[in-house]
């Protein structure tokens, strides 16, 4: 600078006196080009809005561009695939919902708080400690307007009659709630600026919606005073095993325990009321303030229940219909950003909180693999468990269609969506969250993390390590029997699979490699310590 000034003064002549007039004149010019030129970046980089489509126990063989042989249609979910980036490798660390959740939401794996680590009710408090930042309050932070719409299966601190901790009368199907009081915690307490919510999974009680905090409609009533128990031709099967005499039970797939309801809540009409405030909240933002749409869906998650429209259209069964119900979710969410104008600069994240609940029997049944090669199902410790689908679509971000094999986490998104909004994770925040945004622009190559820890619905553990997997125990944890077995005298104690020559879990190597075995497990332990 104080050469240009010399070389200012030698052209006119100037006299020294000149010279801190000089300096003040050049340094406002110099002030004025960089706000000129910090204002051109500013318009021209524009933080993309985000909108999270989050199935609930579907599979990754479920969509047919992923799978040639899925018996299922999912053209808007394919649509997707062909414009942006599929992750082929992406797992939640859980197989089970609430701590696949908590983990999306926070970027922790949830066996760090306990009370997150497990599958949890409709009346049970919150699960996410009430300081911890969430997605969304990362987001908001950054300037996001920030919405969630669906199924929070997270926990909410009710209000009650008794002043006691909420609970139902399993024999009754009443609780103690008081439904006319809002909630003293839920989404509101963590960062979402609109909720409109379903408290759990469809098949469990309350059966209410609550929008920022309040019962919609508090003229309760029981489940069974608008359903029937049974139905004529009702016959049981193996799912009949997760609910009682009480549940409403009419056939495979198709049930709900008993339990509290609104009266003008319809189990049919809960995906549809879910769905059309999403798109209600879409029609109220605009190019001038990115937004955050978090879309849990209560679906293909039991019950059972497809549209008229879908119903015997696909080779699954009514599980296949209902997934081609949220394909079509998909496809009006995109509808409705390209008629707001919006859908260039949004990001459509579409995943699974887990793998399908889909048994061998299905498999043999349908000619359907929900799962794809992976062994297992929903609640396993093995592939079938907790390996989703995750695409990624932004038509301003992403200009080709690519196939991302390394290892990614649900936990990662969390970091992922920080970066691009350009705020920064506190100390302490999101430790278990890796960004993986360079894939985003097209590297293929780029490398975000090497290992990942996944626990099962019966908390054994597992880790992955590049291609090699160890599971610490024996059995499936999960749904698939046996769920655990005793080891013989002298024989393995847990699991240990190289899963690029044995997708599918099938060759128990851990006798034939014990430093390996060692090695791992000592690193399962070490990043379970880590954040205590």
């Amino acid at each position: 600078m104080f050469k240009f000034l010399d070389q200012v003064k030698k052209y006119f002549g100037m006299r020294e006196g000149y010279s801190f007039i000089l300096f003040g004149i050049a340094s406002m010019l110099i002030v004025v080009l960089l706000l000129g030129f910090s204002g051109r970046q500013s318009s021209m980089v524009k933080k993309p809005n985000v909108v999270i489509i989050f199935a609930d126990d579907m599979g990754y063989g479920d969509i047919q561009s992923l799978n040639p042989l899925s018996r299922i249609k999912t053209p808007a979910i394919d649509e997707l695939v062909n414009s942006g980036i599929t992750f082929e490798n992406a797992h939640a660390s859980a197989s089970v919902c609430t701590p696949s959740r908590y983990g999306l939401l926070t970027g922790r794996y949830a066996f760090r708080t306990p009370a997150a680590a497990g599958g949890i009710g409709g009346f049970t408090p919150s699960v996410i400690e009430k300081e911890r930042l969430t997605l969304a309050s990362i987001l908001n932070n950054a300037g996001y307007n920030t919405a969630i719409t669906g199924k929070w299966h997270l926990g909410l601190n009710w209000a009650t009659k008794d002043q006691n901790i909420a609970q139902i009368d399993a024999t009754t199907g009443f609780s103690n709630v008081d439904y006319s009081s809002p909630v003293k915690s839920g989404p509101n307490d963590y960062g979402f600026d609109y909720s409109f919510i379903h408290p759990a999974s469809l098949d469990i009680p309350p059966y209410v919606f609550l929008e920022n905090g309040k019962v919609v409609d508090p003229n309760i009533i029981l489940t069974t005073d608008v359903y029937p128990i049974r139905k004529e031709n009702t016959e049981f099967t193996w799912d009949k095993k997760h609910s009682d005499d009480k549940a409403v039970y009419w056939e495979k797939g198709v049930w709900w325990r008993l339990g509290e309801m609104s009266a003008s809540f319809k189990v049919e009409d809960c995906l549809e009321n879910i769905v059309a405030q999403g798109e209600k909240f879409i029609g109220k933002q605009s190019a001038e303030r990115p937004f955050l749409l978090y879309m849990p869906l209560t679906g293909p998650h039991t019950p059972w229940l497809p549209s008229e429209e879908n119903k015997g259209k696909s080779g699954a069964g009514l599980y296949g219909d209902f997934v081609m119900d949220i394909d079509q979710v998909v496809g009006r969410i995109k509808s409705k950003l390209k008629e707001e104008g919006l859908l260039d600069n949004t990001l459509i994240i579409f995943s699974s909180d887990n793998g399908a609940y889909w048994p061998e029997e299905e498999v043999l049944l349908h000619g359907h693999d929900s799962n794809k090669g992976s062994r297992g199902q929903k609640g396993d410790v093995w592939n079938g468990g907790h390996r989703v689908p995750l695409v990624i679509s932004w038509p301003n971000g992403i200009k080709k269609s690519n196939t991302y094999k390394g290892l990614v986490s649900l936990t990662d998104i969390y970091a992922t969506l920080a970066s691009l909004s350009g705020e920064k994770i506190p100390a302490g925040e999101g430790i278990d969250s890796k960004d993986f945004g360079d894939v985003l622009t097209g590297d293929m190559s780029f490398t975000s993390r090497n290992n990942m820890v996944h626990h099962s619905s019966a908390g054994m553990f597992a880790i992955r390590e590049g291609d090699w997997k160890y599971i610490d125990g024996l059995g499936s944890g999960g749904f698939t029997y046996p769920v655990r077995l005793n080891p013989d005298e002298k024989g393995p104690v847990g699991q240990l699979y190289q899963l690029n020559k044995d997708p599918l879990e099938s060759t128990n190597l851990f006798e034939a490699f014990p430093e390996k075995v060692d090695r791992m497990k000592q690193n399962l332990e070490e990043i379970k310590r880590a954040g205590e």
